[in-house]
């Protein structure tokens, strides 16, 4: 039991999911209450009453952010004027908060009965980071209204409506000010990257290949920042809405399909022109179970009025044939104009299909990948790192591609195309082989390069999904050797084409090829050779990598305004540090077909080969996504 004594001081805590900290929305009354209801009867405005715009997205997606309750307990201070003008403090504890109100415990009834004759009421507390979206961390101080009470498991609370919505809130007293001091670092990051490869420029006689590099990168990154800052999303045709096919592939995701499923299944999106086809790909835990559980539950609530059985269907492949199996089945049975492929660790918002198919508008539009957020983003540093990591590489690089269509991985999390075009390169994407060795990852790369070679790609940032990332350090390093094999294989096969494209794009593209490829042997160089051979500390080196972290850093607190900034910072030192050096072991074991991060045939079988080498098999970790 909470003590509302005035010292007492209480720490956030979030609750866990298989040791990931993940936001707690309140779940609404209705198992879909994003879908339009095709009788008419309740409207996207049902949870807050509005009746009004009802054809207005805009207005329909503000409504939905603003209305979401998340559930936190965090400490709240409530000052009050009573009847007689004199002041009150009272100390309680959140139940849940949106953007618009809170729940509040408190320790006695009669202190509620005090509130409802109260005047000038103000509420002060600390929104605790991972309790509400990025972005939300900060010390609010506000006038609130009194509108209801009532009862939460024995316990006492009063409801309040804030004075202003706390995303005005928080532009007004802490995002401006973010913003004008992330512009003004940015500014003078880029003018430092520049004076300092303005000196490379003088020294360029002494190391013409050395110094080469350097310009390049330097400028590689910082055009980059500069399209990705240009680029805007497709705004969303009202009247455009073709049908879709969303496929979901799963092995051995038990803990999340469930919770997949029904993000893909409560989209606003017309219920005659959406449906979801599960494959599993002959998991060995409950995910069938699961599936299966989530069908019926979905159906007994909702088939009447939504046709949950006609939309959302499953099938088991007879043999496990890997991931690209498993989408090329759930493509051919699909209805679907488009397909959309979503990873079985993955959640979308509900406005993540009507956003995601805008850009299809373009008739040699080929393909289209979504923005994909960190879901478990508060678990540990290293979620934290990636968060910002997934958030530059989504909104900064892919950003940056877009403007001239042609994005080089449309990622698997949340990614779509054209029905005919996956199809027309099925058996060339279930049969890709690599110097002899069959592709077994990467499948979200592959796809990519065949869609690419004759048409436009594009990224449409207001489609989002959330994913979980690996937590711990081995999964991590394993995913990100597989991702730089992937991305090792299909870059070179893009190189084979990409030369035809927008000449900035391809310069961009064959740039990016040639900069990771080449920064081991530049580090090693500026941190080993130059210090032992010439005795020249490697002042500029180390600031040039300082400066680029920072540029990342800043990025992340211009766009999103969060507190996890600074992890953008870290996460270039880690990559230096640690990351990098997979690089010239990626070259060396491009063959390799194991995932690492999940027990595939292939997977199975090196367990198998190390086990009669006297070693033991390693661990079943769990499975995510592909190549960002």
């Amino acid at each position: 039991m909470l003590l509302f004594h005035k010292n007492t001081h209480l720490r956030y805590e979030p609750e866990t999911i298989d040791g990931n900290v993940l936001l707690r929305e309140k779940k609404d009354r209705r198992s879909l209450p994003d879908v339009p209801d095709p009788t008419g009867q309740r409207s996207a405005f049902d949870r807050r009453g509005t009746q009004t715009g009802m054809d207005d997205l805009d207005a329909i997606v503000k409504n939905r952010k603003s209305g979401t309750r998340f559930q936190a307990r965090f400490p709240v201070e409530i000052h009050y004027l009573d009847a007689g003008k004199k002041r009150h403090r009272l100390r309680g504890i959140s139940e849940d908060i949106s953007d618009t109100g809170i729940l509040i415990q408190l320790e006695e009834e009669a202190q509620i009965a005090a509130l409802g004759e109260a005047a000038d009421v103000s509420l002060h507390f600390r929104i605790p980071a991972g309790s509400m979206p990025e972005g939300y961390e900060m010390k609010v101080n506000c006038g609130a209204r009194f509108i209801r009470s009532c009862t939460l498991g024995g316990r006492s609370c009063a409801g309040f409506c804030f004075s202003e919505e706390l995303a005005a809130y928080a532009r007004r007293h802490k995002d401006r000010y973010l913003y004008l001091s992330s512009s003004l670092l940015l500014l003078f990051v880029s003018i430092l990257v520049v004076l300092m490869r303005s000196e490379s420029v003088i020294y360029y006689k002494y190391n013409a290949l050395l110094y080469t590099y350097s310009i390049i990168a330097a400028l590689f990154l910082l055009t980059r920042y500069l399209c990705g800052a240009l680029y805007k999303p497709v705004k969303i045709n009202p009247d455009y809405k073709p049908s879709v096919t969303i496929v979901i592939p799963c092995f051995n995701e038990e803990r999340w399909i469930d919770r997949t499923i029904l993000s893909c299944m409560n989209q606003h999106y017309p219920i005659d022109k959406l449906e979801v086809i599960v494959v599993d790909d002959c998991s060995t835990d409950r995910s069938v179970e699961v599936i299966q559980k989530t069908i019926e539950d979905l159906a007994a609530s909702e088939d009447q009025r939504l046709n949950i059985r006609g939309r959302l269907t499953y099938l088991v492949q007879e043999k496990n044939g890997g991931k690209r199996a498993a989408l090329c089945r759930g493509t051919d049975l699909a209805k679907g104009e488009l397909v959309v492929f979503v990873d079985s660790d993955s959640f979308l918002d509900p406005y993540a299909i009507v956003n995601l198919v805008q850009p299809f508008q373009d008739p040699k539009m080929g393909g289209v990948a979504g923005r994909t957020d960190v879901a478990n983003t508060y678990t540990n540093a290293l979620t934290r790192m990636q968060s910002v990591r997934y958030y530059i590489a989504f909104r900064i690089m892919k950003a940056s591609e877009a403007l001239f269509d042609s994005v080089t991985c449309l990622s698997g999390p949340l990614s779509c195309y054209r029905r005919e075009l996956v199809l027309s390169h099925r058996e060339e994407w279930l049969n890709q082989r690599f110097l002899g060795h069959k592709a077994t990852f990467g499948d979200d790369r592959a796809m990519t390069n065949f869609v690419l070679k004759n048409h436009r790609t594009f990224y449409q940032d207001t489609a989002v999904c959330s994913t979980i990332v690996p937590n711990k350090q081995r999964v991590f390093l394993k995913q990100q050797m597989r991702w730089k094999r992937s991305w090792l294989r299909e870059s070179l096969m893009a190189g084979t084409f990409m030369w035809r494209k927008e000449p900035f794009a391809a310069f961009h593209f064959y740039i990016g090829l040639l900069v990771p490829i080449l920064a081991p042997i530049v580090v090693v160089y500026n941190l080993f050779v130059v210090p032992f051979t010439h005795h020249i500390f490697p002042t500029t080196f180390l600031v040039g990598l300082a400066l680029m972290s920072l540029m990342m850093s800043f990025a992340q607190l211009f766009f999103r305004k969060s507190s996890t900034w600074y992890f953008g910072f870290l996460f270039c030192l880690y990559y230096e540090a640690v990351l990098l050096w997979q690089m010239p072991i990626a070259w060396l074991t491009f063959w390799k077909s194991t995932w690492g991060t999940r027990m595939t045939p292939s997977d199975i079988r090196a367990g198998q080969r190390a086990k009669q080498k006297g070693s033991s098999a390693e661990e079943t970790p769990q499975e995510d996504h592909a190549n960002v």
